[in-house]
């Protein structure tokens, strides 16, 4: 409750910016994490479209993918206003070991490994990426070895 009574709730939504590879990295993400594309809207399909960049009319102005009981929003940002992600990471909590090292390796192929996946103190597996979409990712596993 905010002061006054005023009821409020509070949810963070992720929403990223691609370089004109939206659709790519959503259908990417959606196979790999078993999660359901709910909109892919190309700027062509838009009532933007007449304002859509030379060469864009194909990119996405809007997606969403809503991975277990999240949605994450994105779209492909005309090249003078696009800048790779940065500030954040997206956490992938997994339960056992081989998944964890499936989608780190997945994630990671094409991309950068900041972190190699290993133990950690607080983590069976911990690793950190970025991926060849530019979206920073850690993958968090708390399973020990044998788990």
């Amino acid at each position: 409750m905010l002061r006054g009574g005023m009821p409020m709730t509070f949810e963070p939504r992720l929403s990223l910016s691609f370089d004109g590879r939206c659709e790519a990295a959503f259908r990417h993400y959606a196979q790999l994490l078993d999660g359901e594309i709910v909109m892919m809207l190309k700027w062509s399909e838009s009532p933007m479209a007449a304002e859509a960049p030379p060469g864009w009319e194909g990119k996405i102005i809007h997606a969403s993918l809503r991975i277990g009981n999240v949605e994450i929003t994105g779209t492909d940002v005309p090249p003078q206003s696009y800048a790779p992600p940065q500030g954040f990471e997206i956490l992938l909590n997994v339960d056992d070991r081989a998944t964890a090292e499936r989608i780190f390796l997945q994630l990671s192929e094409g991309g950068t490994v900041r972190m190699p996946l290993q133990q950690t103190f607080w983590a069976g597996l911990y690793g950190v990426l970025v991926d060849r979409f530019a979206v920073p990712w850690s993958v968090n596993c708390g399973a020990e070895a044998g788990d």
